[in-house]
């Protein structure tokens, strides 16, 4: 398994993953429109110097992604800016062999060498392995958005 950088290259791939992610939460989110979804801007993650985007590939194909990003923190918080990780996908035949985990090491990495101390990320409650990936990796539940649906 290689990781890396994403390019531009690899966005055709990204927008691929991206759309497998999307089709993933409608299990947890059936509000989510069935057709022109995007939740990412690519090429933004890829080229703004506050963010960075990590590919896994083998055999020149991308099976796994995760971006870090500084963000101004919200007013109210002690901490001026902080770290946001997302787009955390990894391909089917891939999970479970630790690539998610290696992905996420190094976006916390990053995010430290910029100073980052504290890093967030959304994830739908009832993703039961997902929410039991980030407690591995030593997040903690914070805040739980609740919704009504009349």
């Amino acid at each position: 398994m290689k990781y890396r950088h994403a390019i531009l290259d690899d966005v055709p791939q990204l927008r691929n993953l991206e759309q497998k992610l999307i089709e993933a939460e409608r299990l947890y989110n059936p509000l989510i429109r069935e057709s022109g979804v995007r939740y990412y801007d690519i090429e933004a993650l890829i080229s703004d110097h506050k963010s960075v985007l990590l590919v896994a590939e083998t055999s020149n194909n991308v099976v796994a992604t995760g971006y870090a990003k500084v963000r101004q923190s919200k007013q109210s918080l002690s901490h001026a800016f902080d770290g946001y990780l997302g787009f955390m996908y990894v391909a089917k035949d891939f999970r479970g062999s630790g690539v998610n985990k290696e992905i996420m090491d190094r976006l916390i990495a990053w995010s430290r060498e910029q100073g980052v101390k504290d890093i967030y990320l959304d994830v739908y409650a009832d993703n039961a392995p997902a929410v039991n990936a980030y407690l591995k990796a030593g997040f903690h539940p914070s805040m739980i958005e609740m919704k009504l649906s009349c």
